[in-house]
């Protein structure tokens, strides 16, 4: 029905905005991760926000959801094909998540991290990898998406060397000090660059 809604931003918060398009304030419910990509909103004037729109239609009503990106909204379609899981949990991860870091979650089977979402036990996390991992590998430039995610967590420019940063990279992915040290003292991190590092570290914490 609706592809994108493009308008003044009249009010946002972590879980909804408001866009007024022509006189009509369409209410959307977001994620945290489209929320922070709006533009600021201490300005004189409303700003310009465009999201692209999901409308679920159920027997209790009918809700509008938006996404800063068609990469997001494709992911919140793809989450919403999985048995079990509905608009509510797919926000829930995708609030947690970026669609990188999805995509890379569920091609290296990090169950772990996808079951931090609220709502998401770890038997819902497994059926979201188990429907979705042969199609995202398809899909996904793993080398990609871990190269995204890796540098959006990981403190490239630091002295501590390359295992402390793989170390604060795991941490930051949801794993605690010592299940990323143990993993990494299997690891040869001095024949190995960063992206590599994490990448085998993260195959080895999900045997």
């Amino acid at each position: 029905m609706f592809y994108y809604i493009s308008g003044k931003l009249a009010l946002a918060n972590p879980n909804t905005a408001v866009i007024d398009a022509g006189g009509v304030g369409y209410k959307l419910t977001i994620s945290e991760n489209t929320y922070n990509s709006l533009p600021p909103r201490h300005t004189v004037d409303a700003p310009i926000a465009k999201l692209y729109t999901y409308l679920a239609v159920r027997e209790d009503g009918i809700e509008l959801f938006g996404f800063a990106s068609e990469t997001e909204l494709s992911s919140f379609k793809m989450l919403l094909s999985v048995s079990g899981v509905g608009p509510k949990a797919a926000i829930s991860i995708l609030s947690l998540l970026t669609p990188e870091k999805f995509a890379l979650a569920v091609c290296t089977e990090d169950r772990k991290t996808i079951s931090k979402a609220n709502g998401i036990g770890p038997k819902t996390a497994a059926r979201i990898i188990l429907e979705l991992k042969d199609k995202l590998m398809k899909e996904t430039d793993l080398d990609a998406a871990a190269n995204a995610s890796i540098e959006s967590v990981a403190p490239l420019k630091t002295n501590s060397g390359k295992l402390s940063e793989a170390q604060d990279a795991l941490m930051v992915l949801g794993y605690s000090r010592n299940e990323a040290l143990n993993v990494l003292k299997n690891i040869d991190t001095q024949a190995l660059d960063l992206e590599e590092i994490i990448k085998k570290a993260l195959k080895l914490l999900m045997k």
